[in-house]
């Protein structure tokens, strides 16, 4: 499944995306067949296996009737940032050779992480805002690994049964900070510098998560075309690696890492991000998150 949150006619929801013209809104579709589901996407995601492959019955179970009366057109609804809340957003820096490669530096034996705090999180069509005294203002397209169920010391082999599923994220950075400060948190901290979406694909669906087309656009134009496959340490490798240093907890969100074609390693000169400047990231079996970059009011 394709899940998302939204608003629609003035209330909050959470449905399916069918395709890529409606969604359906599973609250309503609850309520016309009067049977209850877990009341927020961050619900589900808590709530077990168990409970997703009911929603999944429900919506294979739906009459058209019903089907069509919890029906909603994407454009008429506002697409919201699938998790508001996370209990942590862990980064990673360095984790594509090609990145890697770009800046001229040498594969790192082990996780390079960071934080974000979750007040850095927007939605899709959201807007990057630019602080004005950033002056090196970037992106990184990276895919983002949602937990869904407690992990403390698993293997690499165990981690997909603690994956929920996948989501778009665009690490917006601020490079004067960021190379200022010598370690990275400042400046990839400041609010809405977490554009995150359009929604998580299940872990079920998205197929094979090593080996997805990852790329960036910056006011069309193309700046990163990677794979997934590129990554050093993969997304199994990964919740291993972290899950012997921290308790993954559902919801967390885990930002795997972006290819190269970042605004600072372009040559002959690095292409930063100005005001007006829309930048869209998109990833296999996910779909595109947008954003526009606007000035700090």
């Amino acid at each position: 499944m394709k899940l998302a949150r939204f608003t629609a006619n003035g209330k909050e929801s959470y449905g399916v995306q069918i395709d890529e013209n409606q969604l359906l809104d599973l609250k309503a579709l609850s309520q016309l067949m009067k049977r209850p589901i877990p009341s927020s996407l961050d619900n589900l995601i808590g709530s077990g296996e168990e409970k997703r492959k009911n929603l999944e019955k429900l919506v294979k179970e739906v009459h058209n009737k019903d089907k069509t009366k919890a029906l909603v057109p994407i454009k008429k609804a506002k697409p919201l940032a699938p998790l508001l809340n996370p209990p942590k957003i862990v980064c990673l820096g360095l984790n594509y050779r090609d990145h890697v490669a770009e800046q001229g530096g040498t594969i790192p034996e082990d996780l390079v992480i960071f934080m974000k705090p979750r007040t850095a999180i927007i939605g899709p069509d959201d807007t990057i805002v630019k602080p004005s005294f950033v002056t090196k203002l970037d992106y990184e397209a990276e895919l983002a690994i949602v937990i869904g169920k407690k992990a403390k010391n698993v293997s690499a082999e165990e981690a997909k049964r603690h994956i929920f599923g996948y989501t778009c994220f665009n690490d917006v950075s601020a490079r004067d900070i960021q190379f200022k400060d010598k370690q990275w948190t400042r400046g990839k901290s400041f609010d809405t510098f977490a554009p995150t979406g359009p929604c998580i694909t299940t872990a079920d669906q998205i197929g094979d998560p090593t080996n997805l087309q990852i790329q960036t656009r910056v006011n069309g134009t193309q700046r990163q075309d990677s794979t997934t496959d590129n990554m050093i340490f993969n997304v199994y490798e990964i919740v291993h690696r972290l899950s012997q240093v921290m308790t993954l907890e559902p919801c967390d969100i885990i930002a795997t890492g972006t290819p190269s074609g970042v605004g600072f390693a372009m040559k002959p000169e690095p292409k930063f991000l100005k005001i007006g400047d829309t930048v869209e990231i998109e990833i296999q079996g996910i779909g595109q998150l947008r954003n526009k970059i606007g000035e700090q009011a």
